[in-house]
């Protein structure tokens, strides 16, 4: 009795050692990807404040000479240069600049010494607001044509679906917009053409306002969307377990939202995240057109005066935004990916399922 005791006990701590080494696997699998895209984030964000800063410094654009005058000294120039942290070698300013941005100090301008932090994250929100709408709606029509493409493979909808893609996405953002502004503001009366309205200030007069730049933003990431998820979920539809639901009676709705979507979008994912900094970039010339008062602005005034510290932080604060967003992204396909799915929830059952055993 002892022994078959002593038997069965260790075949249950056999059973929970297997068990708990396949958690601590999983455990030790599953942070790789998030530190991963961590490392590479903090790599970019780090070569990109060099970057910035280095172009900065390369200008050769003097404060002193600058904001002094012709009239100026070259003791006046040596002062104010002093003032501004300018006379001490190129990487203890580069430390001193990188550190103090981290801590959300941006430096001041030159011009106006005024706070180019605030300068920067006033304008920000304004960006951010068009950018996010710009993505939703490119998100919103990308998929809504994705799908009806790929439901009507070679049918009249998917060509249709096809070229319009095709014209989107050799559309620049500025053709849009004065497209855009022509027929719904000038022609229709619709829409202003230009300003804007924070979003707190009144959520209603901020749509008005930002509908159309977010439109003109959105057109070239909606057309990618749309063309990678028309073809992924044509593949998709093929796969053995798309026949199988169907088989075990599953609604087509069903089939198509639950599991065919859900794996299907993973590319569609990838063009939303590689059109962030194209959103953001086009925002220079939408801002123009429209008159908003965003951080491309901010930096086209700057480096119209030389003010190297606005356009230094509206840079930097720039790249942060785009890796953020990245990051997210990669967060995203992380959760769709099928085998990191496995490994969370049915891998991890299994391998309790076969250790039990």
């Amino acid at each position: 009795m002892s022994a078959v005791t002593a038997g069965g006990t260790d075949r249950v701590g056999g059973a929970g050692g297997l068990r708990l080494r396949a958690l601590s696997d999983r455990a030790a699998r599953a942070p790789l990807p998030v530190a991963k895209a961590l490392g590479t984030t903090v790599t970019v964000f780090l070569l990109s404040s060099m970057l910035t800063f280095g172009l900065g410094a390369m200008s050769g654009a003097n404060p002193g000479a600058a904001v002094l005058g012709i009239t100026a000294t070259p003791a006046d120039i040596a002062r104010m240069n002093h003032q501004f942290g300018l006379d001490r070698p190129l990487p203890v300013q580069y430390v001193s600049w990188l550190g103090h941005a981290l801590r959300g100090d941006l430096g001041r301008s030159w011009f106006t010494s005024a706070s180019v932090s605030q300068s920067v994250f006033q304008a920000l929100p304004v960006d951010l607001s068009v950018a996010g709408l710009a993505l939703l709606i490119a998100v919103l029509l990308g998929g809504a044509a994705g799908i009806a493409a790929a439901l009507s493979n070679g049918g009249w909808i998917d060509r249709l679906v096809t070229a319009v893609c095709a014209v989107l996405g050799t559309l620049p953002a500025f053709v849009a917009a004065i497209a855009l502004i022509v027929i719904v503001s000038v022609q229709l009366g619709a829409l202003p053409s230009g300003g804007y309205v924070p979003f707190g200030q009144d959520p209603g007069q901020w749509l008005r306002y930002a509908l159309l730049p977010a439109f003109a933003l959105s057109l070239d990431a909606a057309a990618g969307i749309a063309r990678q998820l028309r073809t992924s979920l044509v593949g998709a539809l093929r796969e053995n377990y798309v026949t199988g639901a169907e088989m075990r009676g599953l609604s087509a709705r069903r089939v198509l939202f639950g599991h065919v979507l859900r794996n299907a979008a993973g590319p569609a994912l990838t063009v939303l995240g590689m059109s962030v900094p194209m959103v953001i970039g086009g925002a220079v010339v939408t801002e123009r057109i429209f008159n908003l008062p965003g951080i491309a602005q901010l930096a086209l005034q700057a480096a119209q005066e030389q003010d190297v510290p606005v356009i230094q932080g509206t840079l930097l604060v720039t790249v942060g935004v785009v890796l953020i967003a990245n990051l997210a992204v990669n967060a995203g396909l992380s959760a769709l990916n099928p085998a990191a799915r496995r490994r969370r929830t049915g891998g991890g059952a299994a391998a309790d399922g076969r250790a039990a055993g």
